[in-house]
């Protein structure tokens, strides 16, 4: 995609949704940043120049001490929050939000659904790195909880060999798809998979119904607090028109978005 401007992104992304062009939605120690600063290469340009981007390399799963082992939200009483997208859809669109939320200076994690890691493996890399946080959602965004222990762990499992592929890591959260609390089966196997917590959320935008970049504000903007975990989807246009105004709202209360692992640990 060639570069936009900032008001060209979202006017894109608004024809995106009249037009349709949405992806499927789902159903109803402090380690500070999601990933690594590996290196930052050599500036050879002139005065001009622009830099190029630091490399990032991805994080192990995260622990938290004497955490649950599902994780609905961080402390209440501080001053973040995160936004957590549901890693599926348009690459396009998916590009425009991570660009958005780089501009404002906020970081997010993305749980990202296996097939769509094979489709588009580059964008493993761009969220990573974007300086923002990457996890498993699945292999192929089925009923996990309603699959039998073989298939579920499958499920799991295939998602977390493509991250690992991809990027050294498993990612540092697993989400059940199609469901916001996982069943004790499927808890004890993403265990069994490497991941020591289930990420749940206690706030859904309810984005994947394409209500609109207004609807998706004001649930957002209505139910968010100091600590939440809010569930968004990448690959909805309306999602990304979104993105900046949520940002600005969350600012105006003193609030900043930032990793999962960052809020929680």
């Amino acid at each position: 995609m060639t570069f936009l401007d900032r008001r060209s992104v979202l006017r894109a992304a608004t024809s995106a949704a009249a037009a349709g062009a949405l992806a499927s939605g789902c159903a109803p120690g402090r380690t500070g940043s999601p990933a690594v600063r590996v290196s930052t290469p050599p500036h050879t340009g002139g005065p001009g120049a622009p830099r190029p981007a630091p490399v990032y390399a991805a994080r192990p799963p995260t622990r938290v001490p004497d955490g649950p082992v599902q994780i609905e939200h961080g402390p209440r009483d501080g001053r973040a929050v995160a936004l957590t997208f549901h890693g599926r859809g348009d690459p396009r669109l998916a590009t425009a939000l991570l660009r958005e939320a780089e501009r404002a200076g906020a970081r997010v994690t993305v749980l990202a659904v296996g097939d769509w890691l094979d489709e588009r493996p580059e964008m493993a890399r761009r969220i990573l790195d974007g300086g923002h946080e990457l996890g498993n959602h699945t292999m192929h965004h089925r009923n996990v909880c309603a699959l039998p222990e073989d298939a579920a762990y499958a499920e799991i499992s295939r998602c977390a060999d493509r991250l690992r592929r991809l990027t050294g890591s498993i990612g540092s959260w697993f989400r059940p798809s199609r469901a916001r609390r996982a069943t004790d089966l499927v808890t004890r196997l993403a265990h069994r998979a490497g991941y020591p917590h289930v990420l749940s959320y206690d706030l859904d935008s309810l984005d994947s119904t394409d209500p609109g970049a207004a609807a998706v504000r004001r649930t957002v903007l209505d139910g968010v607090g100091p600590g939440s975990v809010v569930s968004l989807h990448l690959g909805h246009a309306g999602t990304v028109a979104a993105l900046p105004p949520i940002l600005d709202g969350l600012r105006r209360r003193g609030l900043r978005a930032v990793t999962t692992t960052e809020l929680v640990t």
